[in-house]
């Protein structure tokens, strides 16, 4: 049988030991992302602050009326398309979406940005909508597009 007794020094140990690892993680925590761009070499210096320019989903709204298709679609008037836009960036956030390919392929733009072009910002998941039209015989179809509605974007 084995058993712990807890001894005052013990507690001690154990109570330092969370104090060094609290430490540790605050001052890991402390540097600011601003900091830590400036001593990365990888990083463009017109890229640094582009969060507002990086890879997201944007309002679109589709009028069926503006494209000239509203004598043969009966419903809807329109949707929110939404499309992806921005830049790809190193480095690729979690928020971003990346596949793998993508990270890969920021890391050989950096080396050779010539020949190799960065991620670009594309939908990730489409959803669907229902459309209620005339076909050409005049019988009214209600008919589901797949792959018509942004959800999300990512870097590709």
């Amino acid at each position: 049988m084995l058993a712990f007794l807890k001894t005052p020094f013990s507690s001690t140990l154990s109570s330092s030991r969370r104090t060094i690892r609290e430490t540790r993680k605050s001052s890991r925590t402390e540097v600011s992302s601003v900091d830590q761009d400036q001593w990365n070499p990888y990083l463009n210096p017109k890229d640094r602050y582009s969060a507002g320019r990086s890879c997201q989903k944007k309002t679109l709204y589709v009028s069926f009326r503006d494209l000239g298709w509203q004598d043969w679609i009966i419903a809807p008037d329109g949707y929110a398309a939404f499309f992806c836009d921005g830049e790809c960036s190193f480095p690729l956030n979690a928020h971003m979406n990346a596949t793998n390919h993508a990270i890969v392929q920021t890391l050989v733009h950096l080396m050779n940005p010539t020949n190799v072009p960065k991620p670009c910002c594309a939908p990730t998941k489409l959803s669907s909508i229902m459309v209620l039209y005339f076909d050409d015989n005049s019988n009214v179809i209600l008919k589901k597009y797949k792959n018509m509605i942004v959800k999300s974007c990512g870097c590709h």
